[in-house]
């Protein structure tokens, strides 16, 4: 065991102290872990939107102070009692989402949706006891996601940790953590498209690019790459994207552009915006009798969208998907495999790099909409 283990640990940590102020890195003590607990040193992370969503809390349960973060990579430093997956020294992807492995979803081979450890955005405490791991002068500092990674050492449950092969590059495989196998899983767990067939990707952010990734592994002829923002298409080539769109070049609605380009409509789409006009569009646009669209993006709240029922009588497919239908224990290990295999390309969606002390550095271009992920290298 590691000389820290059983003993609070002071480290410094990025501090979200209200709605959409700029975080301030401070001294905060992290307390060891409990029962199905571990402690993981982080050495990368990088934003992703969803940070920046519940950063700015607006439609969302404010919780501050808090330590957001959840798309990272690090190593075990010390377990509590009874866990056994996972020993000081194993590299690990902490994930959002769990799998504690006994709920009727775990069990499940068609679910990835955990009863006990499903993402809960406002729950800033562990579930062992109600409290937090971290805290600042004796005062609670509430979690994220069950992660909070903008933090030099973290605590999660046991279930949100996938245990990952020592020789893939931490750096690398982080944004496997989040955001890419979410897009990735959409296409080659859910969509799935054949050898050949067309597919049409709504949003061209990091999602939507490892939608298209997915597409491009799957041997897609065609990937239609849909979006406003005419400045992502030529990056979305290195996804394999081959045809762009942007709905403002046309008067008509783009689910009818789309279906005039491909000869009825596209064998595959999937939506990772969020948007309810896109929703209906990704869904629209697919072919009658066989097409299939998945959802990936997250609506506003409340929010509902319209379509013919007739679309679906005409045998076509709707579908969503929660973190591209991958358990995080069991499957996420395997992502890693396709990453050091060669089979999935993951270097071209880093396309920024700040230390941690600059982490503000990274909300700034996420803003301006510049690049995909801003990798955050801790300063141990």
């Amino acid at each position: 065991m590691s000389s820290t283990a059983g003993q609070v640990i002071k480290c410094k940590a990025a501090i979200a102290w209200e709605a959409g102020k700029p975080l301030s890195i401070e001294e905060v003590e992290v307390a060891p872990p409990q029962a199905n607990e571990v402690r993981v040193k982080i050495l990368f992370t990088s934003l992703c939107h969803t940070d920046v969503f519940f950063w700015e809390a607006k439609g969302q349960t404010p919780v501050f102070p808090r330590i957001l973060g959840h798309e990272a990579s690090g190593i075990v430093e010390s377990v509590g009692e009874g866990v056994t997956d996972v020993q000081p020294g194993d590299h690990v992807l902490p994930v959002f989402t769990g799998e504690c492995g006994e709920c009727a979803h775990c069990k499940s081979e068609e679910s990835n949706m955990c009863s006990l450890l499903r993402i809960d955005p406002d729950r800033g405490v562990m579930l062992n006891d109600g409290k937090t791991r971290f805290s600042k002068d004796g005062k609670p500092i509430y979690h994220f996601l069950g992660t909070s990674t903008f933090s030099e050492y973290t605590v999660v449950h046991v279930g949100c940790l996938a245990k990952i092969n020592p020789a893939a590059p931490l750096d690398k495989v982080c944004v496997v953590s989040c955001g890419i196998a979410t897009g990735f899983g959409a296409t080659v767990n859910v969509a799935k498209p054949k050898k050949g067939s067309t597919v049409a990707v709504f949003g061209l952010g990091a999602v939507g690019l490892a939608a298209a990734e997915g597409a491009r592994v799957s041997g897609a002829a065609r990937i239609i790459g849909v979006d406003l923002n005419p400045d992502r298409f030529e990056q979305a080539k290195k996804f394999g994207v081959t045809e762009f769109v942007n709905p403002k070049d046309y008067d008509k609605p783009v689910q009818e552009v789309i279906a005039e380009m491909t000869g009825g409509g596209v064998d595959r789409s999937i939506e990772c915006i969020g948007n309810v006009n896109a929703m209906i569009s990704a869904f629209e646009c697919v072919h009658d009798g066989w097409g299939k669209a998945v959802l990936v993006g997250v609506p506003p709240k409340g929010a509902v969208f319209q379509t013919l029922p007739i679309n679906f009588l005409c045998e076509r497919t709707l579908t969503g998907t929660f973190y591209g239908n991958y358990k995080p224990r069991t499957d996420i290990p395997g992502v890693v495999e396709q990453y050091l295999n060669k089979e999935l390309e993951l270097d071209k969606f880093v396309t920024h790099e700040v230390p941690f002390s600059e982490i503000n550095k990274a909300f700034d271009l996420m803003f301006k909409g510049e690049g995909l992920r801003c990798l955050i290298r801790m300063e141990h």
